[in-house]
């Protein structure tokens, strides 16, 4: 029975409202205790890690990766996908149903359990599918899903554009219990889109994404949820607009929430300049007034949940031109240091809300409050993140550990990192010596 004690580092846990200087001891997988005293806590055989100048918060939890298995192995494995989380900090992770084959069905959310087992690095969770084939015609087994562990269900990578299949999405997502995330993108609105509508697009000569594709999808849902009252999640809101959606219908108390990810509240169009293909995602980067407007709806709960949108892609997808790359961005190992710099930097929240939005709300989010994930209140497994707030480094692309290389964030000197990650009170840092990578 592995035993081991954190000593004197700032203790975080929003959801049990404590921030201060204090130990916690970690025996058999699980929180054995939680002193305010630095000191005052001891074990025979613990292992002692001193936390002087280090944060102890609640293993981050990240609600929204593509771990590409099945089917896109050369892109990411779930192997990959989760050491990169471990190297992030992160001890808990919900995978996307955008593989191939899709994850519509209780065997292969099964199957994706099973290798995140044998695996043994982070936690993996899995989003189903809402949609047989993500087709948006026809409703996915939501309950066997959710029977062979789905915690969430989501078509991400599209939207549900038809109106009569999203009110029975939402009403099946009620019934079963689970959240439904979406990816709200109109289709007709950015059929060969590639950035966001502009000055920049337009001097490229690239399609024009513009933002009122997500606003229109985003507003019409909350109107449909308004007769249902399932708990609706808007995925990687990238638009002003987004937020005040979002704004007005949780001030009229719907159960609705929204999420941010790194790259939409630190970057705007201008990083898809000369073509830049590291820079295209999906939604597309915006403007410096999205980027701001993000970043008050994170300060003031609007978006009360980060998440990384962790979306692996070879080098040769993103070689192609701009019109014909890839979506998308690796974010797993980068993403603490950029929440910093976005928001506790620059003075939008500070480090108790931060730790909050990447531990309790995205557990609250998936149900995973219930089994003791996202705290470290007594009694809870033992997946606990351990940050030093003043490391500096610098991105190395190279030094990778996903399986994928495509970010604008290489070179870039970033402060804050994940100095020891525990899952099940095991530090988990060593195991990524044994994952194979390109």
């Amino acid at each position: 029975m592995s035993t081991t004690l954190l000593r004197a580092g700032r203790v975080i846990c929003p959801d049990s409202g404590i921030d201060g200087t204090g130990d916690v001891l970690l025996v058999g997988g699980r929180i054995a205790a939680v002193s305010m005293k630095a000191g005052e806590l001891s074990a025979a055989g613990a292992e002692v890690v001193n936390c002087h100048g280090l944060m102890v918060c609640p293993g981050l939890i990240d609600p929204h990766v593509h771990l590409r298995e099945p089917g896109g192995e050369h892109k990411e494995t779930i192997a990959t996908g989760t050491a990169a989380a471990i190297a992030g900090g992160f001890t808990s992770v919900c995978c996307m149903p955008n593989t191939t084959p899709c994850l519509d069905s209780g065997p292969l959310v099964e199957f994706v359990r099973l290798r995140a087992r044998e695996a043994n690095l982070a936690r993996v969770f899995v989003a189903g599918a809402a949609t047989v084939g993500r087709a948006g015609e026809q409703l996915a087994p939501m309950a066997a899903m959710k029977q062979a562990g789905a915690v969430a269900f989501t078509d991400d990578g599209d939207g549900i554009a038809n109106a009569q299949m999203m009110l029975r999405v939402l009403q099946m997502a009620k019934v079963v219990g689970c959240a439904f995330m979406q990816h709200c993108q109109e289709p007709t609105l950015t059929n060969g889109a590639a950035m966001n509508a502009g000055p920049l697009q337009v001097k490229l000569g690239l399609g024009a994404w513009p933002a009122i594709a997500e606003e229109l999808m985003l507003e019409r849902d909350v109107m449909l949820n308004r007769a249902v009252g399932a708990r609706y999640h808007a995925q990687h809101v990238s638009a002003a607009g987004s937020t005040e959606i979002l704004r007005r219908a949780r001030a009229a108390g719907q159960p609705v929430s929204g999420e941010a990810s790194p790259h939409h509240l630190l970057l705007t169009d201008a990083a898809c300049d000369d073509y830049n293909t590291q820079a295209k995602m999906n939604p597309p980067l915006r403007t410096a007034a999205d980027v701001q407007a993000l970043r008050a709806a994170v300060a003031d709960g609007t978006i009360d949940v980060l998440a990384t949108d962790h979306a692996p892609h070879t080098e040769a997808e993103k070689a192609r031109d701009f019109a014909q790359a890839s979506f998308g961005i690796i974010g797993l190992e980068h993403a603490l240091p950029l929440y910093v710099e976005a928001l506790v930097t620059s003075g939008a929240i500070g480090w108790p809300r931060l730790i909050a939005l990447m531990t309790i709300q995205p557990s609250k989010l998936l149900g995973l409050d219930a089994s003791g994930l996202g705290t470290l209140r007594v009694g809870a497994p033992a997946d606990v993140t351990v940050i030093d707030p003043t490391a500096r480094w610098t991105v190395d692309l190279a030094a990778s550990v996903s399986k994928s290389r495509n970010s604008p964030f290489h070179g870039r000197n970033l402060t804050g990192r994940a100095v020891h990650v525990f899952v099940d009170g095991v530090s988990r840092q060593a195991s990524l010596a044994t994952i194979s990578r390109p």
